[in-house]
C-alpha cells in the first residue's frame, strides 16, 4: 500500500508514520523538511511546500497513493488545496480533525462520533468543522474518499499537558504554588501518540473507513488534579494546586481562556466502540503516569529543553496572589 503523509514528523504523526514502516507499508511524506523530529528510516520524502499549489502540483506530477493523510490541514482553504491535488489520485483521503469540534459543553456523556459539532469558544475548531463539512460536502456530490479521524489530546515525550509545559514543572520542582482551572476535578483523557497509532493506522486503506468518521482515543479516564500530581511524581516533586475559574483565566490571558473554555475546562469521556470493531486490535495500553515519566526523562535528558516562560511564570504569579485565599 503506497500511503503519501502531508507532515508526518508531528507529536501524532511520527508515531504513525513509524507504525507504518513496521507494517510493510510504502510511505512518503510531503514536508518542507524542516522538524527537529527525524524521518523515520525507510519512509521517501518529497520537498515541497503544501500551501504552494503550484509547487505541489509539481512534486506530485505522475504520482498517485492509495491513502493521502494530511496532518496540517486547518482551514477550508488548506481543503480547497488538497481536493484540486488530490481528486480521482487516491482511494482514500484522510483528514485529521478534533475532538474539540465536539458540542463543547458537551450534552450527554460519553461522547460519540455522532455527538453534534459545535464550539462557540475557540477559532481552531470551529475552523476544523467547516474542513469536515466541505469534505463531506465534496464526499456526497463527488464521491471523494474522505475519511475524518478526531483526536483529543495526543502526546508524545516532548508534551506536557498543562499550559506552561516546563514552566510549570519548574514551578513543581521549586515548591512553588501551580494553577489548575476551576475545582480540577473535571475528567480529561490523555492518549499517548504510540497508542493512537494503532488505531489510526488500522484505518488506513481499509475500505468500511470511506465516508465516515472516528476519534481514537484513551480509555483512561485523570481529573486534571491527578493530572498534574502524575506529573509532578514523575518530576520527583508534589503539585501544589490553586485552583482558579476558567472564565477568571480567560479574563486576564483570552488565548490561554480560550483553550479552556473551548476544550479542557469540560469533562471529556469518550466512547471508542466505532474504532474498536473496525480496528480490532486497538486497545491503548500506555497509562498516563507511565506517559509522564518518558516526558521527564526527555526534558531532563538536555538541560536546553527544559525552557522557562518568564511571562507565564509571572502570571502565575499574579493569579496566584489574587486569588488564592490563603494569600488574603
Amino acid at each position: 500500500m503506497k500511503i503519501l503523509f502531508i507532515g508526518g514528523t508531528g507529536i501524532i504523526s511520527s508515531a504513525c508514520a513509524q507504525l507504518a514502516i513496521e507494517r510493510g507499508y510504502e510511505l512518503t511524506l510531503l514536508n518542507r523538511g524542516q522538524s527537529s523530529r527525524p524521518m523515520p528510516e525507510g519512509a521517501q520524502q518529497i520537498q515541497a511546500d503544501i500551501r504552494d499549489l503550484a509547487a505541489a502540483k509539481t512534486a506530485l506530477a505522475g504520482r498517485h497513493f492509495d491513502v493521502v493523510v494530511d496532518w496540517v490541514a486547518f482551514s477550508p482553504e488548506h481543503i480547497e488545496t488538497d481536493l484540486a491535488l488530490f481528486a480521482g489520485r487516491t482511494g482514500q483521503y484522510v483528514f485529521i480533525s478534533s475532538a474539540s469540534a465536539y458540542q463543547t459543553p458537551p450534552a450527554h456523556l460519553p461522547v460519540t462520533e455522532s455527538t453534534p459539532l459545535h464550539n462557540p469558544f475557540w477559532a481552531y475548531s470551529r475552523q476544523k468543522i467547516a474542513c469536515e463539512e466541505r469534505l463531506m460536502r465534496a464526499y456526497r456530490e463527488a464521491g471523494f474518499p474522505v475519511t475524518v479521524v478526531r483526536p483529543s489530546h495526543t502526546y508524545d515525550q516532548t508534551l506536557l499537558p498543562m499550559r506552561g509545559r516546563y514552566t510549570v514543572v519548574n514551578r513543581m520542582r521549586q515548591g512553588k504554588q501551580v494553577v489548575v482551572h476551576g475545582d480540577g476535578t473535571s475528567l480529561w483523557t490523555l492518549t499517548h501518540h504510540r497508542d493512537f497509532a494503532k488505531g489510526f493506522v488500522g484505518l488506513l486503506g481499509h475500505p468500511a473507513a470511506v465516508g465516515d468518521v472516528f476519534h481514537i482515543t484513551s480509555d483512561e479516564l485523570l481529573t486534571w488534579n491527578q493530572i498534574f500530581q502524575q506529573v509532578a511524581a514523575a518530576a520527583g516533586a508534589e503539585a501544589q494546586l490553586v485552583h482558579i475559574p476558567s472564565a477568571t483565566i480567560a479574563h486576564h490571558d483570552p488565548d490561554w481562556g480560550s483553550s479552556l473554555l473551548g476544550d479542557k475546562a469540560h469533562s471529556m469521556i469518550f466512547d471508542n466502540s466505532k474504532i474498536k470493531q473496525l480496528v480490532p486490535d486497538f486497545v491503548a495500553t500506555i497509562p498516563f503516569w507511565q506517559g509522564a515519566q518518558e516526558i521527564m526523562a526527555w526534558y531532563d535528558a538536555d538541560p536546553a529543553r527544559r525552557t522557562i516562560d518568564p511571562t507565564f511564570d509571572q502570571l502565575l504569579d499574579e493569579l496566584i496572589t489574587r486569588y488564592d485565599p490563603t494569600h488574603r
